[in-house]
């Protein structure tokens, strides 16, 4: 989705990169992906999250009942970081569509960077753990361990990648 291309990734927390678009700008270009209803409304949430909008993205994201919505918010609340109110949004999404391919994803990429206990840790049995991923960003934010805040930030890539290709789909 071209109004989430930055270049960079989103940190597991609230820093705003210098890369990240003005929400205006953003609005503007999910208003030009022709999108109504609840899809314009996830994309708009979608994209603030990517570009460090938070306040912003919940807004938005909070106002959506779906799975999709509250994957949204728990993944701006993990980044606020209010750890245990994700947990309640990532409770509220239940079984979503996008974990198997989430799982697969994730853990293809955890593997060749040489990280297969990370991988067991977020995909146990190749089962997307949502709640697995917020501990590990807790304790990797909380410990400053950059060996383990890189690789979550490709999983949180990989998170928002695949939930994008089931919004937009």
């Amino acid at each position: 989705m071209q109004a989430i291309d930055t270049g960079d990734l989103p940190g597991l927390g609230p820093e705003v990169r210098s890369s990240a678009r003005p929400s205006a700008a953003l609005g503007q270009a999910v208003g030009a992906l022709g999108l109504s209803g609840e899809s314009a409304g996830l994309a708009k949430a979608a994209a603030l999250l990517w570009h460090d909008h938070l306040d912003e993205s919940h807004t938005v994201s909070q106002d959506i009942g779906s799975a999709d919505g509250s994957f949204l918010h728990g993944i701006m609340h993990r980044r606020e970081p209010d750890y245990p109110n994700a947990k309640y949004w990532f409770r509220r999404v239940g079984d979503h569509p996008c974990f198997p391919a989430l799982a697969s994803e994730a853990t293809d990429y955890l593997d060749a960077a040489g990280d297969e206990a990370l991988a067991k840790r977020l995909a146990p049995g190749g089962h997307w753990d949502p709640f697995a991923f917020v501990d590990a960003v807790e304790a990797a934010v909380r410990y400053g361990n950059p060996a383990e805040i890189e690789p979550l930030r490709h999983v949180q890539r990989i998170e928002f990648e695949t939930l994008a290709q089931t919004i937009l789909a």
